[in-house]
């Protein structure tokens, strides 16, 4: 985690944060450096996170959006699977 927050320029706390989902809203700037050095795309990251929940009635669904994100996988499991 370390390693990919200092590659995005930001502090390893506010990656943490984000992951665990202590940082409601994060910038888009940051939201992008993130996924720059994770290797991802912008619209995938959108895509996972505008689906609607499976179940309309299950809550907030901004909770649910970075619910559905951090079950995804941590950032290092992300990592692994990119093979980094």
């Amino acid at each position: 985690m370390l390693e990919v927050a200092l590659d995005a320029g930001v502090s390893p706390e506010t990656l943490r944060k984000i992951e665990t989902g202590r940082v409601a809203t994060p910038a888009f700037s940051t939201i992008a450096a993130i996924t720059e050095v994770l290797g991802l795309s912008l619209d995938a990251v959108w895509a996972e996170v505008s689906r609607p929940a499976p179940d309309p009635g299950s809550g907030n669904s901004a909770r649910n959006a970075r619910e559905r994100l951090v079950s995804a996988g941590s950032i290092a499991q992300v990592r692994s699977r990119l093979g980094r």
